[in-house]
This record gives C-alpha cells, structure tokens and sequence, in this order.
C-alpha cells in the first residue's frame, strides 16, 4: 500500500524518538508484520523524510556503540494529521464499499 510507510514511520515517532533498528521492530509488531520492513529500505525513508523537514536526528555516542535517534519535527506533526486525515477517509470509503478488515 503506497505511502504507509512513511505515515507508519511518522505515527511512531509521534510517541517519542527512537532509533533505526527499533523501529524496524516497532513497524513489524504494532502491523503484525503487514508492514514489516528491512533497514534497507527503512534507512532511505528516513533520510527522505529528513530531507523534507519531517524528522530530525541525533547521534547518541553516550553508550558503547553510537546510535542516530529520530524524532518527529512539528512540520512532521502537521504532515502526519493531514495523512492521517486522507487514510481515514479512504479507510471510510472501502467501509461504505463493503471491504472490511474480517
């Protein structure tokens, strides 16, 4: 499904920033692995939503192996409820064409 990916990135870290490989595990437990991806195709998202001022990161070299921290900008916060809003509205009109999720 085009685009769940960077709205499922965007909605977790609304909750809190995280790092790279947690929220590859985070995006496969919380969909029951319907959105399961690799970091390989998590790290280019990233870096494009970088890019466009959604997220921001930094780079924690606190513990022994350093780790890039992301988190949602509030730019990212306007563009997740105007995503948010257009997944409602299809979810909405596959209701009303009798596509459920049973």
């Amino acid at each position: 499904m085009r685009g769940a990916g960077p709205v499922a990135v965007l909605r977790l870290l609304s909750a809190g920033e995280t790092y790279g490989y947690e929220l590859v595990r985070m995006i496969e437990r919380k969909s029951d692995g319907v959105l399961a991806m690799g970091q390989g195709t998590l790290y280019p998202l990233l870096y494009n939503l970088q890019a466009k001022g959604f997220i921001a990161s930094r780079l924690d070299v606190s513990q022994a192996r350093p780790r890039k921290y992301y988190r949602l900008t509030e730019k990212g916060k306007r563009h997740l409820e105007r995503e948010a809003q257009q997944w409602k509205a299809l979810s909405a009109a596959m209701l009303k064409l009798g596509i459920t999720g049973a």
